[in-house]
């Protein structure tokens, strides 16, 4: 167990573990523009992305998403923590996803083989550049590890889980059982709801998944 935390924690590892996260992230993308669902984002951004599907104009995903990454980028190896949410999900799921699209890419999105390995390289760049900044800092000024963490500034997503069980319901109902199933079990944990309400819709929408077709 020993060696594998000093594996995890080598600045050579963290490139890798940033591009895995990408990769799915990215994925995600694909299967949102694909299939209307799987974004691993909020739900507002999610909409600026269909908006920009539907209009052909991804300037408000693209620009939103820029100011996420580019802070966060900066902000991982200074204050030794890169959010998942305003970085990753955010400026690949969002902006790179949209960003592919707008420059007529597309057909990157399109391809789920391509949107992994899309993914992978963005997120070997980005793993890349933290490190890069990190040993550049000052002494002194930068932070002694960088980690990755899931939620930071997301509070308002504790709230979200009636709205994400409604959006289960009205994908499938299955999925609208799961997510119900998973909120009672989350609650009576006491834990946000909110987990057990995306865990569940996920294990019981492939367990019974909707065909699709006439």
């Amino acid at each position: 167990m020993k060696k594998l935390n000093n594996l995890l924690l080598k600045n050579s590892t963290f490139p890798i573990l940033v591009a895995l996260l990408c990769s799915a992230i990215f994925a995600g993308g694909h299967m949102f523009v694909k299939y209307g669902f799987g974004f691993f984002n909020e739900i507002a951004q999610a909409e600026m992305v269909r908006q920009g599907i539907q209009t052909g104009d991804f300037a408000a995903p693209v620009g939103f998403a820029a100011g996420f990454i580019i802070a966060r980028v900066l902000e991982g190896p200074l204050v030794g923590i890169l959010d998942i949410g305003g970085s990753l999900m955010t400026g690949v799921g969002t902006g790179f996803v949209s960003l592919f699209l707008a420059s007529g890419l597309g057909f990157v999105v399109d391809n789920f083989l391509l949107s992994l390995l899309a993914g992978v390289g963005i997120g070997l760049v980005i793993g890349i550049i933290i490190i890069a900044v990190k040993k550049a800092m000052p002494s002194g000024m930068a932070a002694s590890g960088t980690n990755i963490m899931m939620g930071a500034g997301n509070a308002t997503g504790r709230y979200l889980g009636p709205l994400i069980i409604l959006s289960a319901a009205k994908y499938s109902i299955p999925a609208g059982i799961g997510a119900i199933i998973g909120a009672a079990i989350f609650f009576k944990m006491k834990k946000e709801i909110v987990g057990g309400v995306i865990i569940g819709a996920m294990i019981f929408a492939v367990l019974f998944p909707v065909t699709v077709g006439g």
